[in-house]
């Protein structure tokens, strides 16, 4: 399994941009169509599959909605809304070095 540091954000429950957001490992499979976080396997939303167009993920258990992105590094990660993710401790330091300009882990490539 590919893993990489993600902007997470639950989309379920919330209004636009105001469900809980974390950066965090996250682990894809050998087709980046589904998603392992916190315990919970996410598949990709594809074509008119799910209605809502501000979640591109959802869990298969619960069908709640996320949305999964790479960070950007002007910490702008919220479409809509500037509220901070958590940090997770596993994601820290390479998060912080990519703040400063560092590639991160699985994208030094690109």
């Amino acid at each position: 399994m590919n893993e990489r540091i993600m902007y997470v954000q639950l989309k379920t429950g919330y209004g636009t941009d105001r469900g809980p957001s974390w950066i965090s490992r996250v682990r894809f499979s050998k087709t980046w169509r589904t998603a392992h976080f916190h315990g919970c396997t996410l598949h990709r939303v594809t074509g008119t599959s799910r209605a809502n167009f501000d979640s591109n993920f959802y869990d298969v258990e619960s069908g709640d909605e996320y949305w999964v992105s790479g960070p950007k590094r002007d910490r702008t990660d919220g479409r809509y809304s500037s509220q901070p993710p958590t940090v997770e401790e596993e994601a820290r330091d390479a998060y912080e070095a990519f703040l400063a300009g560092a590639p991160l882990p699985g994208r030094e490539n690109g």
